[in-house]
């Protein structure tokens, strides 16, 4: 929000500006930083439209966050004190209003004598993620602080190069899979009614394949609206019951586990994230059950995070790591849980738990593109065998009249 004031500065002036924040609190807190005496402080009505969506936190993306990450490291690293890389970093960012209130909020607190942690938790501008955050408060206190934001940094810029190569590699399939469902809707329900007339006027029996497709035609023709409509229908609950149904996600979550392929795909994808984060987490000081719960939050699998919630459970109770996951009903890849009994035994969870993520990273990419180099002659196959086969029903008859 832009709030408007008048006052006057530390040098005695009289000056009428604005000032941004998310709260009248926060922008009291910022004049009183800057020495300004304010006479008169409101919130600037021209701006309440333009700034309504700061009522609710933003979310930063994994990409801004790494940048931010990685020009903190570098800053402190040379020496530069947090809230003066702040201010620097600000202007880096001026197209971007969030991001600067974001920035600008955090240097308030850190001025006001707040440390790192607690401004980044008292901010109310973004939604930051809690293995961020903790990473954070235990670093700043060890004096590693610059080296866990770059750790973080690579991180969230390796997740991020992940999901573009996932959306560009699925992106020509998918477009294929749109196009072909289009194109055999199209030919049932305008062009297979059209020459239907010219089967109806012949006095001779329709061969099988005929009859099916002109099937198809007839129901696609009379009931193409209804269709669409059920399917978007479907579709909109789903996504709904997806977000506000657990058990219902649940189902989901568990049945794509057990997918041929996909399911290996998922299920190495999340504990390769969850590794990283642990020995992130583990490399800062975090103590090892907080390291659990902290990396536990990133899974997006609820079967997956189950398992570690509960497993964490019984690490408090003085179990292994490795022993809670063994006892799990709902069973994930044994080679990680004994990966990870290897280095409980060997004092080495750490240096396990970042070859375990380097591994899973690797397999998946390769698994990936073994699928996506078979999936697009299939999805060839698929669309020209379907649309020969309605164009062959469809000149069968003809080839009998010739014929006879």
């Amino acid at each position: 929000m832009i709030f408007k004031f008048k006052g006057i500065d530390s040098h005695g002036k009289r000056i009428k500006d604005k000032v941004e924040a998310t709260s009248l609190a926060e922008a009291k807190s910022k004049l009183k930083t800057k020495h300004i005496i304010y006479e008169t402080l409101s919130e600037d009505s021209a701006s309440l439209f333009d700034n309504l969506n700061f009522t609710r936190k933003y979310k930063i993306s994994a990409k801004d966050l790494s940048s931010l990450s990685r020009e903190l490291s570098m800053y402190i690293r040379s020496g530069i004190t947090i809230v003066s890389a702040l201010k620097i970093i600000e202007t880096h960012y001026a197209n971007n209003k969030k991001i600067r209130l974001f920035l600008t909020a955090v240097s308030t607190y850190l001025d006001e004598g707040k440390d790192f942690y607690t401004a980044l938790e008292t901010q109310s501008v973004v939604t930051l993620p809690e293995f961020f955050k903790h990473s954070i408060k235990v670093s700043q206190s060890s004096g590693a602080l610059d080296e866990v934001l770059l750790e973080l940094s690579r991180f969230l810029k390796e997740q991020e190069k992940i999901n573009k190569e996932i959306k560009s590699a699925f992106a020509y399939p998918t477009f294929m899979i749109v196009v072909s469902l289009l194109m055999i809707s199209f030919m049932l329900s305008f062009v297979v009614p059209q020459i239907t007339g010219i089967f109806e006027s012949m006095d001779q029996k329709l061969p099988t394949p005929t009859i099916v497709v002109i099937a198809l035609g007839d129901f696609f023709n009379h009931n193409f609206t209804t269709i669409l409509g059920v399917g978007t229908l479907m579709i909109v609950v789903f996504m709904v019951l997806m977000k506000q149904s657990y058990s219902f996600a649940y189902f989901v979550h568990k049945l794509l586990l057990k997918l041929p392929l996909f399911g290996s795909i998922i299920q190495k994808s999340e504990l390769a994230r969850f590794s990283y984060i642990a020995s992130l987490l583990t490399r800062s000081g975090v103590p090892f059950v907080q390291t659990i719960n902290l990396s536990t939050n990133i899974l997006n699998n609820l079967v997956l995070k189950e398992i570690f919630v509960h497993a964490s459970k019984k690490v408090v109770e003085g179990k292994l790591l490795s022993q809670a996951l063994n006892e799990e009903k709902n069973k994930i890849d044994y080679a990680f849980i004994q990966s990870i009994a290897l280095g409980e035994e060997t004092s080495e969870v750490e240096s396990v738990l970042t070859n375990i993520s380097e591994l899973y990273f690797e397999e998946n990419r390769d698994k990936i593109s073994t699928l996506l180099t078979l999936l697009e002659p299939s999805l060839m196959l698929f669309v020209g065998g379907t649309i020969g086969f309605i164009v062959a029903a469809m000149l069968l008859p003809i080839f009998s009249m010739s014929i006879k």
